[in-house]
């Protein structure tokens, strides 16, 4: 019969591999999601209404572009919104 020994070193090895690889795992999901968002798209996500988008840009919590006739918010911005608020 052979008997395998975990030390604690091996299980420090395994931690910091796992958790590498979970950050990894994050990072693919944030590059995955798009930059900008029209207004629809940031009324979905933060499940808020076209007043309260209106509110947000009004008084400088969520700054925004205008190309044409439509708003886009970059996701980094509403991301840091939400860890401000």
């Amino acid at each position: 019969m052979i008997v395998n020994l975990i030390t604690k070193e091996d299980l420090q090895e395994f931690r910091t591999e796992l958790l590498e690889d979970l950050q990894n795992l994050f990072q693919i999901k944030i590059s995955q999601q798009k930059l900008w968002l029209r207004s629809s798209e940031v009324k979905a996500l933060l499940k808020i209404s076209s007043g309260t988008l209106q509110n947000l840009r009004t008084n400088g919590s969520l700054s925004y572009t205008r190309v044409g006739g439509t708003l886009y918010y970059n996701y980094k911005d509403i991301e840091e919104m939400l860890k401000k608020k």
